[in-house]
C-alpha cells in the first residue's frame, strides 16, 4: 500500500495552522518528498512521520513558498547520522538553486544527487516509485508529477511449465529479473507471469493553469491533488493572471481525468472559510475534498478475486 500526506497546504506564506507546500508519500520503507515549504519539517513530526527513510524530493519549481525548506531539511537529516545518497528532482537550474540554499547548511554527510529535467516530460525510477514529471503553465518553469506504484501480473505456474522454464529460474523471473543461459537463451518475466495489475497512482499538481497535459497526466489517479489558489467566482481574472487556478477549474480537471478522489491544496491566505466553497465544488465533482495540513490515506491495491485486475 502507498500512504499519502499532506503535510503543508498554504499558498505564498505560512498561517499559524497551515505550512506551505509539501506532501509524503511513503512505500515499502522509502519515502518520497514533493516540494518542501517553510514548515515542513515540524509537519512531518506532528504526522508522527521520520525524516530518514526520505530517499527523494522532487520539487515542482523554485519559488520560495515551495522550496525555502530544504536547507533546515538537509541539517536534519544530516543530524540523524543520514549515509545514503538524497535523489533530489526538479526543473532546470536543480544543482544551481539547491547549492545556492545549501549555502547555510554547507557539509553534510551524505551525497546529494540531481536528476534536472530539460523536456516538457521525464520518467524516473526510484525506490519503487514510477515518477512522471510533466510540465504545467506556470510564470517560471514548474512541473507536475505522477507517481505510480506499478504491480506485476501474477505468477502463473502452469503457463511457466507449458513455456519449458526451468524452476530454478522460476524465483527470479517472478521478481523481474531477465536471464540468459550461456548458450543464449532468453527468458523473461512475461514467460512466467499473468498480465500486469492495476497499481496504485497518485498525481500533484500545483501553480498552473488548466491545461490538457494535466488532466492527460493525472487520468485514472486514485488520487488527485491539485491547486486551487481562489475559490471567489470573482477572482478568476486574477488566477488566469497569475498563472494559478480556482477550486473549480481544479474540479473540472479531475472530473475530465475521471479520478477516484481530488484533494485542494495551495491556497490563498487570504481564502476564509474555504468550506464553504466546495458544495459548488462537488456540483462539478463529488469526490472533491478540502486539502488540510495532516490529511493523509492509506492507497491499497485493489484485490478482485476470481477477476482480471
Amino acid at each position: 500500500m502507498l500512504d499519502v500526506c499532506l503535510l503543508g497546504t498554504g499558498g505564498m506564506m505560512p498561517l499559524p495552522r497551515r505550512y506551505l507546500t509539501s506532501a509524503m508519500m511513503r512505500y515499502n520503507g522509502s519515502n518520497l518528498l514533493i516540494d518542501c515549504g517553510e514548515g515542513t519539517q515540524v509537519a512531518v513530526k506532528s504526522k508522527g512521520w521520520t525524516f530518514k527513510p526520505i530517499d527523494t524530493i522532487c520539487f515542482t519549481h523554485y519559488h520560495a513558498d515551495h522550496i525555502s525548506g530544504l536547507p533546515g531539511l538537509l541539517l536534519t537529516m544530516g543530524n540523524a547520522e543520514r549515509k545514503e545518497p538524497l535523489t533530489v528532482i526538479g526543473p532546470k537550474g536543480l544543482e544551481r538553486v539547491v547549492k545556492a540554499l545549501r549555502t547555510i547548511a554547507p557539509e553534510l554527510p551524505f551525497e546529494l544527487q540531481y536528476l534536472e529535467i530539460n523536456d516538457t516530460e521525464a520518467d524516473f525510477e526510484r525506490c519503487g516509485f514510477h515518477i512522471h514529471a510533466f510540465k504545467v503553465n506556470h510564470n517560471v518553469p514548474c512541473y507536475g508529477y505522477t507517481v505510480e506504484i506499478k504491480r506485476a501480473g501474477r505468477f502463473l505456474p502452469e503457463q511457466a511449465k507449458a513455456n519449458g522454464i526451468p524452476l530454478k529460474y522460476w524465483n527470479r523471473l517472478q521478481k523481474g529479473e531477465r536471464i540468459q543461459e550461456p548458450d543464449g537463451t532468453i527468458y523473461t518475466p512475461d514467460l512466467v507471469l499473468g498480465p500486469a495489475r492495476k497499481g496504485i497512482k497518485v498525481t500533484y499538481c500545483t501553480d498552473t493553469r488548466p491545461t490538457a497535459q494535466i488532466s492527460l497526466a493525472a487520468e485514472e489517479s486514485d488520487l488527485f491533488i491539485c491547486e486551487g489558489m481562489y475559490a471567489e467566482p470573482e477572482k478568476l481574472e486574477k488566477a488566469k493572471q497569475y498563472k494559478h487556478m480556482t477550486f473549480y477549474e481544479a474540479a473540472q480537471l479531475a472530473r475530465k481525468a475521471n479520478v477516484a478522489e481530488l484533494w485542494l491544496t495551495h491556497f490563498s491566505p487570504s481564502l476564509v472559510h474555504a468550506d464553504e466553497y466546495m458544495p459548488k465544488v462537488r456540483d462539478i465533482f463529488p469526490a472533491s475534498f478540502l486539502g488540510k495540513d495532516g490529511k493523509s490515506v492509506e492507497l491499497k491495491f485493489a484485490e478482485m478475486e476470481g477477476q482480471q485486475e
